[in-house]
C-alpha cells in the first residue's frame, strides 16, 4: 500500500506487511515452528546418543527455542526495537476468525508463545489497516479502522506528500 510505504519512509521506519487473504491463519500471521529443522535436530540428537533417545527434555527445550522460530508479520512488528509501520492489508479478505487473533495481539501489542513466554512490544508500531469493503468487519475491528483526514495525513507524513498531493 502506497500510504504505508510513504508513512514508513517519512517516519524513517521499517514497513512490515501482513497481506490478508481467505485462509490466512495464525501460522501465517504470527509465527510457526520450522518443523523440518526441528526433525533434523531430533534425529541428530538421537544419532549422537547412540539411538537410545538421548536426553529428550534437553532436545525438547532446544527445538522450541529461538533458533527454530519462524517469525511472521505480527510477531516481527512486535519484536522490532526500531520504529515500525505495521500494515494489515485487505483485512476484509481474511476469514472472520482471524479478526479475533488480530484484536488480541493489537490490544496491547503482546503475544504469548507457550514455549517462549510473553513477548511485548518495546516500541508500539504505527498500525495501518486497509479494507476493500468486500465484507463487513466486526464492530471491534472497526475500532481500529478510520479514514485519515487529509490534514492529519499531511501532518503525520509531510515528506511523503511533497510531490504527490
Amino acid at each position: 500500500n502506497e500510504h504505508a510505504r510513504d508513512g514508513a519512509q517519512a517516519t524513517d521506519s521499517e514497513l512490515v506487511r501482513l497481506q490478508c487473504y481467505e485462509g490466512v491463519d495464525e501460522a501465517r500471521a504470527l509465527y510457526e515452528w520450522n518443523q523440518a529443522k526441528q526433525i533434523l535436530r531430533i534425529q541428530a540428537g538421537n544419532a549422537g546418543s547412540g539411538g537410545d533417545g538421548g536426553d529428550w527434555d534437553k532436545t525438547k527445550d532446544d527445538v522450541f527455542s529461538e533458533e527454530f522460530l519462524l517469525s511472521r508479520p505480527l510477531l516481527t512488528a512486535i519484536r522490532h526495537t526500531e520504529p515500525t509501520v505495521l500494515l494489515i492489508d485487505e483485512i476484509d479478505k481474511a476469514d472472520i476468525e482471524i479478526e479475533g487473533l488480530l484484536l488480541s495481539v493489537l490490544s496491547d501489542f503482546a503475544v504469548t508463545l507457550p514455549e517462549l513466554g510473553t513477548i511485548t512490544a518495546t516500541l508500539t508500531p504505527l498500525l495501518l489497516l486497509t479494507s476493500n469493503s468486500t465484507r463487513a468487519l466486526s464492530q471491534a475491528c472497526l475500532f481500529y479502522t478510520a479514514p485519515i483526514p487529509r490534514f492529519l495525513y499531511r501532518a503525520l507524513f509531510p515528506h511523503a506528500l511533497l510531490n504527490k498531493y
